[in-house]
């Protein structure tokens, strides 16, 4: 099988996009996005390229879920000898339920950037969806430019350290969290969905290190009754949302209207299911 080894080809193109001199290239990479506990994690290292030129990377560095924690561990402090800058950025549980999983990467992503103390030229983000641009804008300067890239964490180098970064301190975050809760066995799932994790849920219910408003238990979600449909005038949403209401033509007749009856909110789940996760899990090896 071929293993595709990460380059710095990537990083070295956005710079010279970047035009000539000193460019600053910042690879950045989630981890935790699919846990049930804890928090969001951004791991980013910045890279100082000058006129096409750029330090080496440690050897060894790859994607973080395709190393051991032990190796992980090791590349750590080689990591940070050899960056510009490295940092990780966080977003709690509580975040993740008031503005959602997509909200809490940015701000996760913010973190970590500020965390650099510096301003980059360039971003490269592993991924598809843009969480960075628009939170990036600025009157006083110009705004870096974002580039995304799917499996950015196994083919480019900066965002494959940044894994490493974010991995190795989200997975010490949730050891120390074990501590306070032993019984969702956070120590060795990193919070993730594993059988023993949900079955605590089932039994004790959520601790304020679960993100709450995703599905989380074993338990099949509580039967939610249908909401009767309501026309675009009828709807309190529709109305929030729309600039101007559209006036009734009065030579229209219309049939009486009756009040729609009110929804039968679902029944309480001892596992907090609210709504279902937003995002699907991670590949099998995020979860060690």
């Amino acid at each position: 099988m071929t293993v595709t080894l990460p380059s710095l080809d990537l990083e070295l193109s956005l710079a010279g996009r970047c035009g000539p001199g000193r460019r600053l290239v910042v690879g950045l990479d989630e981890v935790g996005r699919g846990a049930l506990a804890g928090p969001v994690a951004m791991g980013a290292c910045a890279l100082e390229i000058v006129d096409g030129r750029v330090p080496a990377l440690p050897e060894g560095v790859r994607d973080s879920k395709k190393l051991a924690p032990r190796r992980r561990e090791e590349l750590v402090d080689p990591i940070l000898e050899a960056v510009h800058a490295g940092a990780v950025g966080w977003a709690s549980p509580a975040e993740i339920d008031e503005i959602g999983i997509v909200g809490a990467l940015t701000r996760a992503g913010l973190r970590a950037l500020e965390g650099l103390g510096l301003e980059p030229d360039a971003i490269l983000l592993d991924g598809d969806a843009d969480v960075l641009s628009a939170a990036l804008v600025r009157p006083d300067r110009p705004a870096p430019l974002v580039q995304l890239r799917v499996a950015a964490d196994r083919d480019c180098a900066s965002v494959s350290a940044a894994s490493v970064l974010a991995k190795v301190a989200r997975d010490a975050h949730m050891v120390e969290l074990d501590g306070l809760a032993p019984e969702y066995c956070w120590a060795s799932n990193k919070g993730y969905g594993s059988a023993a994790h949900r079955e605590a849920i089932d039994r004790l219910g959520t601790h304020e290190q679960h993100r709450r408003s995703w599905r989380l238990g074993s338990l099949p979600a509580a039967p939610v009754a249908p909401l009767t449909a309501v026309g675009p005038a009828d709807s309190a949403v529709t109305r929030e949302r729309t600039s101007s209401a559209v006036p009734r033509d009065p030579t229209v007749h219309r049939a009486p209207e009756t009040p729609s009856p009110a929804p039968v909110p679902p029944a309480p789940s001892p596992a907090g299911v609210l709504w279902s996760d937003q995002w699907p899990l991670q590949h099998e090896e995020e979860r060690r």
